[in-house]
């Protein structure tokens, strides 16, 4: 088990992040293209396509919505409590919270949901239902919330910007489309395959190049402290949640699983796009997936053992 997270998942990871550091170095990426590129085409199409092929029964998807819901608010009160504590300026704050609750259930949580149940269909489904729930998150309060520090917490001008946002159209769009069974031409639906299989390499790679502009520096304690809350604290929330609604199972083991990804890719994408503490996204993102080595392998087995 250990080996194959290595070697399946966690390898792949850090070749892709290294491409990117290589080229960034060689080339001197345009980084405010690629995460345009990301933020615009990539993440929407993949988000569409995950929604519109979705398979899950809809008690199931109740419950995982309550327990996304639950976990997500936890996370927040924390990240908001700890943050004011601390002091941070209105866009630390908000680039604090989103580390703690934009987590990389994409890239790296369906490989690893995949390794962890052997393909198992159910836990996709429900990883799937993580991810696109995540993806909401990020294009509506993730944004919301660094548009409302920039602007000093002018958040009409902030839902203006979010409302140019596609993802959060792609997802309805997605599950409209589902829900009618209504199939796409072909012209249509492989451009979006296409994007959607790109996502992982794109994302990768676009934080193997924010990682060179923005290297990892020792000293500064608010990343330890996001990254201790992500890693630690957010799947002892996830298991606890769980146990209260007494969910026993696969579906238990996945959400319990998904409660313990790293920062995701996308906080960094964020931060790079409004330019909003990107250096503190970028090192969070790059700590948290290293050390989520050693805290998923541990966490699987557990999962295992209290669902």
């Amino acid at each position: 088990m250990i080996t194959g997270i290595l070697l399946e998942v966690i390898l792949p990871i850090f070749i892709l992040i290294g491409f990117g550091v290589l080229m960034q170095r060689a080339f001197q990426l345009d980084l405010y293209t690629l995460a345009k590129i990301n933020f615009y085409y990539i993440t929407p199409a993949a988000v569409f396509m995950s929604m519109y092929e979705s398979e899950m029964s809809p008690e199931l998807l109740g419950t995982v919505v309550l327990f996304y819901t639950i976990y997500v608010l936890i996370l927040y009160l924390i990240g908001r409590f700890t943050s004011k504590r601390l002091k941070f300026t209105r866009g630390m704050q908000a680039a604090f919270t989103n580390s703690l609750i934009l987590d990389n259930s994409g890239n790296y949580g369906l490989p690893v949901n995949d390794l962890a149940f052997r393909g198992d269909p159910m836990a996709g489904s429900v990883q799937a239902l993580i991810m696109s729930l995540q993806s909401l998150l990020t294009f509506t309060y993730g944004v919301i919330s660094i548009q409302g520090a920039k602007t000093e917490g002018l958040y009409r001008q902030a839902l203006i910007g979010f409302l140019k946002m596609p993802v959060p159209y792609a997802l309805i769009l997605g599950l409209v489309l589902h829900a009618l069974y209504v199939p796409l031409p072909e012209f249509v639906l492989r451009p979006l395959i296409y994007a959607d299989q790109s996502l992982v390499a794109i994302a990768l790679l676009t934080l193997g190049a924010q990682i060179m502009k923005y290297p990892l520096r020792l000293h500064r304690k608010e990343v330890y402290l996001s990254v201790l809350l992500r890693l630690l604290a957010a799947p002892a929330i996830g298991i606890g949640v769980v146990l209260v609604l007494g969910m026993k199972g696969i579906p238990a083991q996945a959400l319990i699983i998904a409660s313990g990804m790293p920062v995701g890719v996308n906080t960094s994408i964020l931060a790079e796009e409004y330019q909003n503490e990107p250096d503190f996204a970028a090192q969070t993102v790059l700590l948290s997936t290293i050390l989520n080595v050693f805290t998923i392998t541990g966490l699987i087995t557990l999962a295992k053992l209290v669902a």
